[in-house]
């Protein structure tokens, strides 16, 4: 079994597929790390040698960011959008979605459960 940043990659997947369940690399990044080590990205998984698993280590850890490193640098910057308190910042403290889309309606994934709020039926039915 191949185990690159800390992922065990699936056995059974080719290697451009597999290598999408490490963070950070997608589709694209894939296929030219395969390109770069040399590796056909219709290799299955488990037939690749341990050279070559050692290659694709090697290229991911010198040219991309993954894992833990760019989960790190994730939060660092969210952290500082929150210090400096910008209006990014300020939706990032507040739980509230941070690139303009409504809350009137909406964005229950960011806010939460609804809370309902007592003695408000409808403004209707007052008179």
């Amino acid at each position: 079994m191949a185990r690159i940043s800390g992922i065990d990659l699936p056995r059974n997947k080719q290697i451009g597929i597999a290598l999408t369940y490490i963070r950070g690399l997608g589709r694209t990044s894939a296929a030219k790390i395969c390109e770069t080590a040399g590796i056909a990205p219709d290799t299955k998984t488990d037939v690749l040698a341990d050279g070559e698993v050692v290659r694709l280590r090697e290229i991911i850890e010198r040219e991309y960011k993954v894992e833990g490193d760019l989960r790190r640098e994730t939060t660092q910057n969210i952290k500082m959008l929150m210090d400096i308190g910008c209006y990014r910042g300020l939706r990032h403290r507040r739980g509230l979605p941070v690139r303009g889309q409504r809350t009137h309606t909406n964005a229950r994934t960011r806010k939460g459960p609804a809370k309902t709020v007592a003695g408000r039926k409808s403004a209707t039915t007052k008179k």
